[in-house]
């Protein structure tokens, strides 16, 4: 068999895999909701449960993850080992620590800690393109490009988004639109999406919008919220940062530093059992216009605040939803506060949250046009694309321009590496 021919199996067998994957993922989280806690989704589960046991929940859910963690001797990885992966050709990723951090990731989800599963999604993806290029012998360079395939399939799976998919292989994991890598990427999500949509649904995930531009002065205003959000991304990655510097100091080994996660997820859920998971459900109803002002804001400081922890614990976790939910509560406040100076309709606040997911997910991973296409392939809303453009071009200006780095550059710069995009692609500059 070719090299070539290796690699076209393996390109089918990954997104197959990571498809199924994502599906028994989410269906076994669904399934545990409904028959322990007859409940649809973890924000109902921890709404029904006694102030002592949310409390308690998230903490046994996080100590059971520090455990796997503790004594598998989970070493970190995630998307970065998968950007170094593509980038510098240093294929490390084990799906044996994959499937222990993934295991980790669900205990963790399930009972309520704030992080995402778009995190072991991913990252499952980007390990089974390297697993299956070791076991067909395929070359380095066919190796990085099932890597990245991998890790496009798992964000499809996740998010049900293809072509955002394949932009954030290309803007944050690669860093340049190389036909070798594209190619590939973009029939592994095909399989992948197509896959996840037969067996959980088609549609946007949050449900299909209407959107009309008022006037082209609304432009600004979508201009001015891509530099709130831009502020707001900042002060979130400065918070988790000071969150994982703290525990840096002042170091507490697993799974008591699980735990201690757990702690303030559960003592946030006792009194706001929004804060529960990755924020799906309560974005879910301030896009449908269902959370008053104050509500709003009470809530995205929680929400802020629990995922910081619960990221500074070190249970693996994806963060894309939650700051999906910062950016749709940012952009109604900012609608709120616009109407209330006459500068724009009640009826248009919908369209300013859905643009500040963009422009806040822009700044945070400095992927502009990922941010643009996933919070339009969310929604199914064309007319909202030029507001989406300009509200992430404005916010990723501001936040280089502030010198704050992406998520994962920082999460690089921890390990030592330093990175330049250039033309060329990303460039090792330690």
């Amino acid at each position: 068999m070719t090299d070539r021919l290796r690699f076209l199996v393996g390109l089918v067998f990954v997104a197959v895999g990571a498809a199924a994957f994502a599906i028994a993922f989410r269906s076994s989280l669904a399934w545990l909701y409904r028959e322990l806690f007859a409940a649809n989704d973890v924000v109902d589960a921890v709404r029904g449960l006694p102030p002592w046991i949310r409390f308690a929940l998230p903490v046994c859910g996080a100590t059971a993850a520090g455990v796997i963690a503790f004594f598998r001797s989970v070493p970190a990885q995630g998307v970065s080992n998968v950007m170094e992966a593509v980038a510098l050709g240093n294929v490390r990723l084990s799906l044996r620590t994959t499937v222990s951090r993934v295991l980790a990731s669900w205990a963790a989800i399930a009972a309520g800690m704030s992080i995402g599963r778009e995190g072991p999604l991913i990252e499952f993806g980007g390990s089974l393109g390297a697993t299956f290029s070791r076991v067909l012998g395929v070359s380095l360079d066919r190796t990085r490009v099932l890597v990245a395939a991998g890790t496009a399939a798992g964000f499809a799976a996740a998010y049900n988004t293809p072509f955002a998919a394949v932009l954030f292989v290309l803007e944050t994991i690669i860093g340049i639109a190389a036909l070798d890598a594209l190619l590939p990427a973009m029939a592994a999500t095909v399989i992948a999406t197509a896959l996840t949509r037969a067996v959980v649904g088609g549609g946007p995930i949050y449900g299909q919008r209407a959107f009309v531009l008022q006037s082209a002065a609304d432009l600004v205003w979508f201009g001015t919220l891509g530099l709130a959000a831009a502020v707001a991304a900042a002060c979130f990655k400065g918070l988790l940062s000071q969150f994982e510097q703290t525990l840096e100091r002042h170091p507490v080994p697993q799974p008591w530093r699980a735990a201690l996660g757990g702690v303030a997820v559960g003592a946030i859920a006792i009194w706001i059992p929004e804060v529960a998971g990755n924020g799906y459900e309560p974005l879910n109803a301030l896009l449908n216009q269902q959370l008053a002002v104050g509500v709003l804001i009470v809530l995205i400081i929680a929400k802020v605040i629990a995922t910081s922890a619960s990221v500074a614990s070190g249970v693996p976790g994806g963060i894309f939803t939650a700051v999906l939910l910062l950016g749709g509560a940012l952009g109604t406040l900012w609608a709120h506060a616009l109407v209330w100076f006459g500068l724009a309709t009640a009826a248009n606040t919908g369209s300013y949250a859905l643009v500040g997911m963009a422009a806040t997910t822009a700044a945070s991973i400095h992927a502009p046009l990922t941010a643009a296409v996933l919070v339009f392939e969310l929604s199914g809303d064309y007319p909202i694309v030029l507001p989406l453009l300009i509200a992430t071009v404005v916010s990723t200006s501001v936040s280089r321009g502030l010198g704050t780095e992406s998520v994962y550059e920082a999460e690089l710069r921890r390990k030592g590496l330093g990175w330049e995009l250039t033309l060329e692609g990303r460039q090792l500059t330690k």
